[in-house]
């Protein structure tokens, strides 16, 4: 009983307040001399605040243009590379800007990330494997077609240059990723083959079992399966 006498008491008081002018005065008086005595404080806050989201909004709205911008400009970039011709791709063909302008002139933009992925696409062909690590780190992608093969391209850079643990380790994200009929068995062909490399055999068969257990319809699935018999002939000797 104690607690629901105590319960109705609050609104009581607070009409007590409302209902009588002199303590509303008071409590509007002490609100009042808190805001003079802290304006500058919270005049500072404010224009912090107001600069922040300003910022915000401006840096937004220009890396949007700045990304619209750079989209039309890599359009001949991207034609180029489609060709083969990877050195007007890379930089330009003095009218037209390439990938590699791209990144320095619009840096943070989704055209500058895309543009990561072709320079280190084009540094694998011509053998540059370091350079080509180092751009295809910095790509990353929602779209399962584009972050798988960027995984699988830097497995193939690490394993170009000796480094199977790394290699081993980007061609096992790129199977992970997005499990697929269409590019998944490719990627299970190159994880087998880095184990084996690395003298994990029985990861290496069974990589391909589960080419020949789940991807019997792919390209793949016939030397899986061979490679597989091959690995499990060894491992029985």
């Amino acid at each position: 009983m104690a607690t629901k006498q105590s319960n109705k008491a609050q609104p009581h008081h607070q009409s007590e307040i409302l209902e009588n002018p002199d303590e509303l005065a008071e409590r509007l008086g002490q609100g009042e001399a808190f805001l003079k005595k802290n304006s500058k404080v919270l005049g500072g806050v404010l224009a912090a605040a107001i600069i922040l989201i300003g910022g915000i909004l401006f840096f937004q709205f220009n890396t949007q243009n700045q990304n619209k911008a750079a989209q039309a400009e890599m359009f001949q970039a991207v034609y180029y590379f489609e060709q083969d011709s990877v050195e007007f791709a890379l930089n330009g063909d003095g009218i037209n800007s390439g990938f590699l302008s791209i990144v320095e002139e619009y840096p943070r933009t989704d055209a500058a990330n895309l543009a990561h992925f072709y320079i280190g696409s084009i540094y694998l062909s011509e053998r540059k494997f370091q350079e080509a690590i180092s751009e295809l780190e910095q790509f990353s992608a929602d779209d399962y077609l584009m972050q798988g093969q960027a995984y699988s391209l830097l497995g193939d850079a690490y394993l170009e240059l000796g480094n199977n643990e790394q290699a081993i380790s980007y061609f096992e994200k790129a199977a992970s990723y997005e499990p697929n009929k269409f590019f998944t068995p490719k990627y299970l062909m190159k994880l087998a083959i880095a184990y084996e490399e690395a003298g994990q055999i029985q990861n290496a068969i069974d990589a391909y079992g589960e080419i020949e257990e789940n991807y019997f319809e792919s390209y793949e699935f016939s030397a899986a399966r061979k490679h597989k018999a091959r690995l499990e002939g060894l491992a029985a000797q």
